[in-house]
C-alpha cells in the first residue's frame, strides 16, 4: 500500500481522502492556497505546504508547486480529488514522469475521453448507445446548421473539451442555433483554449443517470450500480440518490453491462463514471460523457455497495486486489446526497461569507462531508460546494424521511446557504414520486 499521499485538492475532497488516509496508516499532505490556510483539511492532514495565493491558476492548478511540495515533503503518491487537475492528462503524465503514483486513471484513458467527439466515436465503436450527433466538431456555423438539419431540433451546443455542465446551450430553430453557436464557441475557447463545438439531439425531458466504474489492477472493470442526478440547476447537479427510482433491474443490467463496455474500451483503472441520459417515455439511454476521477457524489455509491472508493482508489494504484469480491457486487438500501452551497437558495447565485455558525446534524443514517466549521470563511475564489449531507435508509422512503430531519438541524449562520431549496424539494410531490427529470427545478421556480 502507499505510504505517503499528497491531496492536491482542497474542502471537503480533501478533508475526505485524508481521512481514508489516516485509516489506512497512510501519511498524508495537503497543498493549500493562501486563502484556505485554517480550514479543516489543512489542521487535519499530517504535513501542510502552501502552494501560492489565492487564484487557482498560482496555486490548486500550479503543477510545478505541487509537485515541489510532493518532492519536498517526501510523498509517494499524488490523489487529485476532482476538479482542478483531475482530469489534466499533461498533468498525470508530469506525476508519473517525476517517479510518483498517479491515483487515478491512465493519462491516455484521461486524453481519449477529455474530447467529447472523440469519445462519442470511441463509445460508439465499443457499442455503447450515443445520442445521434456530429462525429467531428462543427468547423464552422454553416456546418452547424448542417448538422441540426440533419439530425433534427431541438439540438444541444457542447464545447467538446467542456465538463462539468458548463459550455452548453439548446436551440429549438435555425435563428437559436445561430446565436448558440457563438456563444459557445467564445465560451470553450475562454474557459478550455478549444472553441471546438459537438451538436447533439436534445431531449426535453430526460432523466441523468451515470454508472459507478472501477478499473482494477488487475485489469477488469467492474460496475458498482447507478447514481440518479437529475436534480440540477444550470445543468449542475444538487442532488444525488442511487438507486435510481427510474431504472428496472432489466434497465440496470443494460446500463451496468454499457458502462463496462466504456471502461474496457480506453484500458481503464482506478474510479470513474459513465454518465447518461435516460429518455424515460423509451427507456433508451445514451452515452453523455465519461469522467475519469472521483465523483462529487461517490458517497451514495459507498453506502449501497459497502465500499471505501478512496481506499479502492488507492488499492488500485498501489497494484492491490480490491476489498470486495469483484463478481458478488450486490447493492443494499438507498442512499441520498444533497449538495450544501454558500449560495441564494432561490437564484442559486453565489452568496461567499464568514461563517458565525457551523451545527452539523448526526444519527442513524446520517454523514456529513464538510470542507468549513465555524470560524472559516467560503470564498469567492472556488466552488461554492460547503459540505454534502448524505441520507441513508433501507428504503428511499427511509433516506428521505432522515434527509428532511438532517435539513431541519443542519445550522448554518454567515454565508447564504441552499438549505431552504432542500426544504421545499424534499416535500416536492415530483420527487418524492420519485418520477422527475431535469426539468424539476426550473419548474419549482
Amino acid at each position: 500500500m502507499i505510504e505517503s499521499l499528497l491531496v492536491a485538492n482542497r474542502g471537503e475532497i480533501a478533508r475526505r481522502i485524508i481521512r481514508t488516509g489516516r485509516r489506512l496508516g497512510i501519511r498524508t499532505i495537503a497543498v493549500h492556497s493562501e486563502a484556505d490556510d485554517g480550514l479543516p483539511f489543512v489542521t487535519e492532514a499530517d504535513e501542510a505546504v502552501c502552494v501560492g495565493p489565492a487564484n487557482p491558476a498560482q496555486s490548486y492548478r500550479n503543477v510545478e508547486a505541487i509537485l515541489d511540495a510532493a518532492r519536498s515533503t517526501g510523498a509517494q503518491a499524488i490523489h487529485p480529488g476532482y476538479g482542478f487537475l483531475s482530469e489534466n492528462a499533461d498533468f498525470a503524465r508530469t506525476v508519473e514522469g517525476a517517479g510518483l503514483i498517479w491515483v487515478g486513471p491512465g493519462a491516455d484513458a484521461i486524453t481519449a475521453m477529455g474530447d467529447k467527439i472523440n469519445a462519442r466515436n470511441l463509445m460508439a465503436a465499443a457499442g455503447v448507445p450515443v445520442a445521434p450527433g456530429t462525429t467531428e466538431p462543427a468547423s464552422d456555423l454553416d456546418a452547424a446548421v448542417a448538422a441540426a438539419a440533419e439530425i433534427g431540433y431541438p439540438v444541444m451546443v457542447k464545447a467538446a473539451a467542456g465538463g462539468g455542465g458548463m459550455g452548453m446551450g439548446v436551440a429549438a430553430d435555425e435563428a437559436a442555433l445561430r446565436t448558440e453557436y457563438d456563444k459557445v464557441r467564445a465560451f470553450a475557447e475562454r474557459m478550455f483554449g478549444d472553441g471546438s463545438v459537438l451538436i447533439e439531439r436534445y431531449f426535453p425531458r430526460v432523466r441523468h443517470v451515470e454508472v459507478q466504474i472501477l478499473g482494477l489492477a488487475d485489469g477488469r472493470v467492474v460496475a458498482l450500480g447507478e447514481r440518479e442526478c437529475s436534480v440540477q440547476r444550470r445543468n449542475q447537479k444538487l442532488v444525488e440518490e442511487s438507486p435510481s427510482p427510474a431504472v428496472s433491474p432489466e434497465l440496470r443490467e443494460r446500463f451496468l453491462a454499457a458502462a463496462v463496455r466504456a471502461g474496457e474500451a480506453v484500458n481503464y483503472r482506478n474510479a470513474g463514471t459513465v454518465e447518461c441520459l435516460l429518455d424515460p417515455s423509451t427507456q433508451e439511454f445514451f452515452f453523455l460523457e465519461m469522467n475519469t476521477r472521483l465523483q462529487v457524489e461517490h458517497p451514495v455509491t459507498e453506502y449501497v455497495y459497502g465500499v471505501d472508493l478512496v481506499e479502492e482508489q488507492l488499492r488500485v494504484a498501489s497494484g492491490l486486489a480490491p476489498t470486495f469480491d469483484p463478481d458478488a457486487l450486490t447493492p443494499r438500501g438507498h442512499a441520498i446526497e444533497l449538495r450544501i452551497n454558500a449560495e441564494d437558495p432561490k437564484r442559486f447565485m453565489p452568496g461567499p461569507g464568514a461563517i458565525a455558525t457551523w451545527n452539523e446534524p448526526s444519527g442513524t443514517g446520517v454523514r456529513v462531508d464538510s470542507g468549513y466549521v465555524a470560524g472559516n470563511t467560503v470564498t469567492p475564489f472556488y466552488d461554492s460546494l460547503m459540505a454534502k449531507l448524505i441520507l441513508t435508509g433501507d428504503t428511499r422512503e427511509e433516506a428521505v424521511e432522515r434527509a428532511r430531519a438532517a435539513v431541519a438541524q443542519f445550522e448554518i449562520v454567515g454565508p447564504k446557504c441552499n438549505l431552504p431549496f432542500f426544504a421545499e424539494l424534499l416535500e416536492n410531490p415530483e420527487f418524492l414520486s420519485g418520477d422527475y427529470d431535469t426539468g424539476i427545478v426550473s419548474r419549482m421556480r
